[in-house]
């Protein structure tokens, strides 16, 4: 279930939802939030993104990570 990205913690894997002129997306990789922004949790390096909602990180279908 998504969430507001306010809400979102720090220290964890989360998957980020964007809204582009194409809609909201799902981002394909997790993030972390981090002081002043967020990190891709594999890289470390920061991702320049303006999430609006967050949700637990998963290995989902690409279908799945749509949303609704």
């Amino acid at each position: 279930m998504w969430q507001t990205v306010a809400t979102a913690p720090f220290g964890c894997d989360l998957g980020l939802a964007v809204v582009d002129r194409g809609g909201t997306h799902a981002l394909v990789f997790p993030c972390r939030r981090a002081p002043g922004g967020w990190t891709n949790s594999a890289t470390s390096e920061w991702v320049d993104v303006r999430p609006t909602h967050w949700r637990e990180w998963s290995v989902q279908s690409r279908a799945e990570r749509q949303v609704s």
